[in-house]
């Protein structure tokens, strides 16, 4: 076979997945070393546009844990966790708001725009309402979950074939203060909120392993009884935990798949979704 048959045997393969879900609505999630790597995040925008050129409606939800870790550093401040979150002093959620909302989100905009795309920052404070956590019973400062969600600008970018980029802050209900929130616990609570095609999460792992220390146990499958399996077995811990059963809860509320992915892999978002044999994890109802 040609290189110019492989490319067209390639499309044809993807053209009942392009079939399928135009129109629809996809959320994902851009954390971990794909942040970091400028290459990566240039192959990333161009599958986002992809997804937008083809008639799906791309949500993106960005992390930045490892900027903020670096801004915190540069202030003097230590960076304290408690139980995987990261405790917000007054002091750090100024840092907090200024890396995700004014350096991160407007970075990821410039991009896709300067990939030919049309993109928008929506600060997460317009997006998520939110309360102070006190994760067994311990004060973390200024770190929230999700209470409500407010699309209506996220429904008016996508309707305009406009990528919406949103930061993972919350605005507390009871007194308008800024919240960091869990970016994985931001994108489950929206997905519960649009109730997306898809829900995706890129990190720095194949996807969900049964062996954390081998990439060959990859679970390309499961259904959310065996999601919680896992959770109670063990094959499913740590940090993958809240991760999951977020997932799991917007599964509950419509969203229709959750996938996990590799984002250090170049061009994981289209390998996932357009072939047949995908390349990560992938959980449904």
């Amino acid at each position: 076979m040609t290189d110019a048959q492989s490319k067209a045997a390639t499309l044809i393969e993807a053209l009942p997945y392009l079939q399928r879900f135009r129109g629809e609505t996809f959320l994902i999630k851009i954390g971990g070393s794909v942040m970091e790597d400028p290459a990566l995040v240039s192959d990333f925008m161009r599958d986002i546009l992809f997804l937008e050129a083809v008639g799906i409606n791309p949500v993106l939800v960005h992390g930045g844990g490892k900027a903020i870790s670096a801004a915190m550093a540069e202030s003097g401040l230590e960076p304290e966790w408690v139980e995987g979150f990261r405790v917000t002093c007054e002091k750090s959620i100024e840092l907090v708001e200024k890396t995700l909302t004014h350096t991160l989100s407007p970075h990821l905009v410039k991009l896709l725009n300067g990939h030919g795309g049309r993109a928008t920052a929506i600060p997460g404070t317009n997006v998520f309402q939110a309360r102070r956590m006190t994760p067994g019973g311990k004060d973390i400062g200024y770190v929230g979950e999700v209470e409500s969600c407010v699309t209506e600008e996220i429904l008016y970018a996508t309707s305009s074939s406009i990528v919406p980029v949103i930061s993972p802050l919350g605005r507390e209900i009871d007194t308008g203060a800024s919240l960091n929130i869990n970016a994985d616990l931001a994108a489950a609570a929206l997905a519960k909120a649009l109730q997306p095609a898809k829900l995706i999460y890129l990190s720095d792992v194949p996807g969900l392993l049964r062996d954390p220390k081998d990439a060959t146990t990859l679970i390309k499958s499961l259904n959310p009884s065996e999601a919680d399996g896992f959770i109670k077995d063990g094959t499913i811990s740590g940090g993958m935990i809240p991760k999951v059963t977020s997932a799991l809860d917007a599964l509950q509320a419509g969203t229709r798949k959750v996938h996990f992915i590799d984002g250090r892999l170049p061009h994981v978002l289209l390998l996932e979704i357009f072939t047949s044999e995908g390349i990560g994890t992938e959980i449904v109802l």
